[in-house]
């Protein structure tokens, strides 16, 4: 879902490498809303995207800080009540601050 809507090959999200700009956000969208709305940690999210702990930490750190442009924060936000509304709500869940 989150490759198709921002025109990336969902096989690329995960391959060794960076990739191209627009591969290297999707991927790190798919981080930032595995930790946000699934509750994974770093070091899970960093495992299911071929990345380390660390990586996984700059992506949602990274996606956190272009939330404040209005453009992102609204794709950001519709992605994640897509994920929802297939998936419902997560129990507990809070927005990264």
């Amino acid at each position: 879902m989150i490759g198709g809507t921002l025109s990336v090959d969902p096989g690329r999200i995960a391959r060794k490498g960076r990739g191209d700009a627009r591969t290297a956000f999707a991927r790190h969208v798919a981080i930032y809303l595995a930790c946000t709305r699934f509750g994974v940690t770093f070091t899970e999210a960093g495992r299911i995207f071929g990345r380390d702990r660390t990586t996984a930490a700059y992506a949602c750190r990274r996606i956190e800080e272009a939330r404040d442009g209005v453009r992102t924060d609204r794709l950001v936000e519709q992605l994640d009540r897509a994920v929802s509304a297939r998936i419902g709500p997560a129990a507990g869940r809070e927005r990264a601050a």
